[in-house]
């Protein structure tokens, strides 16, 4: 009895000079294997500290996991991100096109309509090739106006994704790093 009284006191100053070492000192500690570790047979209080220095090490073991998990997180965020900002770019770039396809086939069609009419007036009246002209110019106009603002459009519209997407993306790493700054304190 005596003798176990002593090894108890013995492992308690033992405690007591572990707990001044430096952290990095007791990590080290914690995470070596159990055969390294000098163990006095049949003390209880060897066995809890043996456990204790087990669950340390699981616990690091696991603040590197969720770390991981956090970083694979952020990662599939701005995986996210940059996709939804290239289907606007798509987007965008397809609502180009389409205008400009629309406005290379209005002005077509505008001077064709010109050339009839103008071909047609020449016959007939002075008059109506100036009228011709003056609504050729309009549909010339017109048609530039309406690319102009499909344009704009697009790339308001582009710019709002990107700008939500960016927001959302934000949003979700603040979210994510204040969890895990949480659960790590």
């Amino acid at each position: 009895m005596a003798n176990q009284n002593e090894q108890a006191r013995a492992g308690d100053k033992k405690v007591e000079g572990q707990a001044s070492e430096p952290v990095a000192e007791v990590q080290q500690e914690a995470v070596k294997p159990a055969a390294e570790l000098p163990v006095e047979a049949g003390s209880p209080l060897n066995e809890f500290l043996g456990r204790a220095e087990k669950a340390y090490a699981a616990y690091l073991e696991a603040q590197k996991e969720v770390m991981t998990a956090y970083r694979e997180n952020e990662r599939q965020v701005e995986k996210g991100y940059r996709e939804a900002e290239k289907k606007a770019q798509n987007a965008c770039e397809k609502a180009v096109n389409q205008a400009l396809r629309l406005r290379d086939e209005a002005e077509q069609k505008a001077e064709e309509a010109y050339t009839k009419a103008k071909e047609k007036a020449e016959e007939t009246y002075k008059t109506a090739i100036e009228q011709t002209e003056e609504a050729h110019k309009t549909a010339i106009e017109q048609t530039k106006q309406n690319y102009d603002g499909s344009v704009s459009q697009a790339l308001g519209a582009r710019k709002e994704t990107v700008e939500q997407a960016w927001v959302a993306r934000t949003q979700d790493v603040e979210t994510a790093w204040g969890i895990f700054t949480k659960e790590t304190r």
